[in-house]
């Protein structure tokens, strides 16, 4: 008999999910999520594909910034180097999509350890900077080894084939972005059921005393940049896959930038905070260029589109700043206050 919200035994307060409603909860999304691509449109499918890549690489930044406290703005260029190892691949080979999908999320992880060496020296804003150093590395790469990525121009990705079948349609290529996602947010979620993730946790929370009761700080922080790099590798290489091209521009700053806004507004530390700030992130965008699209022409010159670049880095900062001052918990928060005030109707105070 259970006491309150107290649990049983230890499995059951380490249960993923730990009553009869998630459990309903989590059978109507997959419902939904089969449902979903045959009643969508076509821009729908699109939005909902590249929510998803968004929210893989998003989950994979997560548990870096948001679970360990390393403040990294190197996703993008770990999502080039899965990309550009897809599209290689798949170029060059034709090898079967999910070896390539792990061969970008292996060499991603294999730059995200060399980028993390620093991790035990230095932390905050000065990470920060070398991961940016990290991203200007991996254009320089991108644009000059030609040979191999295509310089300037980048390369055009065959589509991938599933017995026989090109995945080059949004609704085919639904069916591959979105389980890899799930089987990551699985995995992710899992993670901090385990000794690693709990310490990625107590490093984040106060380092020297992780160290004082014998977690060793390099191996674990490598490690944590060695699974978020994986996830942005594996992001980076459905990206390819969805958009058939990758180009040295196609992974910008800003995009890591994205990526950060994302983690702060869905919630640090909240796999959660992971899916909503991606969503959210990715919406905006959209719903700017309806709200642009709403104006008249002849406010921009005639040229909306180059009005919304500046106009989203912006609203991406302000989003950082806001959610920081009013919201630092992010979405998730949000979310489980709605929780808890219908959990407590019609008894709240």
């Amino acid at each position: 008999m259970r006491i309150g919200a107290a649990k049983e035994s230890y499995a059951a307060d380490a249960a993923l999910f730990d009553s009869s409603n998630q459990h309903i909860a989590l059978g109507l999304l997959a419902l939904t999520l089969c449902v979903f691509p045959f009643v969508a449109s076509e821009y729908w499918l699109y939005l909902a594909c590249l929510v998803t890549i968004n929210i893989a690489s998003t989950t994979g930044l997560n548990i870096l910034t948001g679970y360990t406290g390393l403040v990294s703005l190197g996703q993008a260029a770990f999502m080039g180097l899965g990309a550009y190892t897809v599209a290689i691949l798949q170029i060059r080979f034709g090898s079967p999509f999910l070896l390539n999908l792990l061969a970008g999320g292996l060499v991603a992880m294999l730059a995200g350890v060399v980028v993390g060496l620093p991790s035990l020296r230095v932390k905050g804003l000065y990470l920060a900077i070398a991961t940016i150093a990290a991203g200007v590395i991996a254009h320089f790469i991108f644009s000059h080894f030609t040979a191999l990525t295509g310089g300037t121009s980048g390369l055009s990705v065959p589509p991938a084939r599933f017995f026989g079948i090109d995945l080059d349609t949004s609704f085919k290529i639904y069916w591959l972005i979105v389980p890899v996602t799930l089987l990551m947010l699985l995995g992710a979620a899992n993670l901090f059921r385990t000794r690693i993730g709990r310490a990625f946790i107590a490093i984040r929370d106060r380092d020297i005393s992780a160290e004082v009761l014998g977690i060793p700080l390099l191996q674990y922080k490598l490690l944590s940049f060695a699974i978020s790099s994986f996830y942005a590798g594996v992001a980076g290489g459905l990206f390819a896959y969805f958009f058939r091209a990758v180009s040295p521009e196609t992974f910008p700053l800003l995009m890591s930038i994205f990526f950060l806004a994302a983690v702060i507004v869905g919630g640090m530390g909240s796999i959660l905070g992971s899916i909503l700030g991606a969503v959210f992130m990715t919406l905006v965008p959209e719903v700017l260029k309806l709200l642009v699209g709403w104006l008249p022409a002849s406010i921009f010159g005639g040229n909306a589109t180059l009005f919304l670049s500046p106009i989203r880095t912006i609203v991406f900062g302000l989003m950082i700043v806001l959610f920081l001052i009013f919201e630092p918990h992010g979405l998730a928060e949000v979310w489980r206050r709605i929780r808890r005030l219908f959990h407590l109707w019609p008894f709240r105070t």
